[in-house]
């Protein structure tokens, strides 16, 4: 299959060496690879479990986590095996990985060891909790990170308990914001030729996704409580009951509620003396919380959409994704692009949110994720290698 993109993207003729497991470090490449870089992701050989590992890369989550690369099966722990990843990281741009420090050191990967071979290599680190420090040596997954960072304690109901998010924001965070970090540095090795060692961890990326809710502790010494739909700081902005479903809307402001009172004939709520100012609304928040739903559910979703948007106050229904992806602008902004897979034939996956005047979104993803080291043999003669060497390493459980 062919893996040139039909038209040059911004990263393209970058190489970029994918030596990640799990979902953050393979969501920082795939932004990569999106935008045009040669991505060659070395993955163990599946010997005892062929069948189980090209299940999970045909499945749904892994086409879409993994397109645009190529899958070289690689035991690092091979003498041929090191070799092999020495001419990969001679020949790259980018390094990617999430070993543990000493795994990192004893495969030849730490930033040091790197630079030797390749002086211009950027080595891009994820971890859970950080390279170094107390906990560095944890292993960090999603949901425990989203409990440590205090994302579930503001998450659900009141009085409920924790609640996680239903994504993996965790890892995506971290992945995304690496992503970024692999793009500064690469933008000041083109201005300085020098590489360097970029890094972010799983409660890194989540402390800073924090936001506003962090800020709230780190300069006022408030700490945040479940809110469940309700904002926990503007009001009224919530999840609201209609006649036949549900809506968010926002109407925190004074030109905000004095719309909606309008939009739907609320005037005794505008007149009342417990609402007339934003503090007085915030003071009253859950009475008025009450009030704005025993309005709403006189209205289908349809009408609460078509009156309060063009009066300047927010409002959406309460979608499931398969929903969401119906809309209508949605549909016109195209999320998803197909990519051809040998197997599943063609399948929908989701684009980058990025759009660049410059650079318009392939019409395809330029190949489907592949199954694990369905590039080998051609990787492996990129590198130099001939068939016989090609043939001897896979005798030897070098590759796969």
């Amino acid at each position: 299959m062919s893996t040139s993109v039909p038209t040059p993207l911004p990263l393209s003729g970058f190489k970029v060496l994918d030596l990640t497991i799990a979902r953050a470090g393979p969501t920082a490449v795939r932004l990569l690879a999106d935008w045009g870089a040669d991505v060659t992701r070395v993955e163990p050989p599946a010997r005892k479990d062929r069948g189980s590992v090209t299940g999970r890369r045909r499945g749904p989550d892994e086409q879409n986590l993994h397109r645009n690369k190529r899958s070289l099966c690689l035991d690092l722990k091979t003498p041929q095996g090191a070799r092999v990843l020495r001419r990969l990281i001679e020949r790259s741009d980018v390094v990617v990985e999430n070993f543990r420090s000493d795994v990192k050191t004893r495969l030849g990967l730490s930033y040091e060891q790197l630079k030797e071979l390749n002086p211009r290599i950027i080595l891009a680190s994820i971890s859970g909790f950080g390279q170094d420090g107390p906990y560095s040596d944890r292993p960090g997954v999603d949901q425990i990170v989203q409990g440590m960072s205090g994302l579930s304690s503001v998450t659900g109901e009141p009085g409920r308990g924790a609640v996680r998010t239903g994504i993996a924001i965790s890892d995506t965070t971290a992945g995304m914001f690496l992503g970024q970090g692999i793009l500064l540095a690469l933008l000041h090795r083109e201005r300085s030729g020098e590489g360097q060692w970029v890094h972010t961890s799983l409660i890194e990326g989540m402390l800073n996704k924090l936001d506003f809710q962090g800020a709230r502790y780190t300069v006022a010494g408030d700490i945040p409580v479940q809110e469940g739909n309700a904002h926990p700081t503007q009001v009224p902005m919530s999840t609201f009951d209609a006649r036949d479903g549900q809506v968010n809307i926002c109407a925190s402001t004074q030109y905000m509620w004095a719309g909606f009172c309008e939009a739907l004939g609320a005037h005794a709520l505008h007149q009342n003396a417990d609402y007339q100012s934003f503090d007085l609304r915030v003071a009253h928040r859950r009475q008025l919380d009450a009030a704005v739903n025993e309005v709403t559910r006189r209205f289908t979703v349809a009408e609460l959409v078509a009156k309060l948007n063009p009066a300047g106050v927010p409002c959406g229904p309460v979608y499931n994704i398969g929903q969401a992806f119906e809309d209508l602008q949605v549909k016109h902004l195209r999320m998803t692009r197909p990519a051809k897979h040998p197997v599943l034939g063609e399948v929908n996956l989701i684009r980058s949110p990025i759009n660049l005047s410059a650079f318009p979104h392939p019409e395809y993803f330029h190949h489907a994720a592949p199954d694990p080291g369905e590039q080998t043999d051609a990787l492996l003669a990129e590198l130099g290698y001939g068939a016989d060497e090609i043939s001897a390493m896979k005798n030897e459980g070098a590759v796969e």
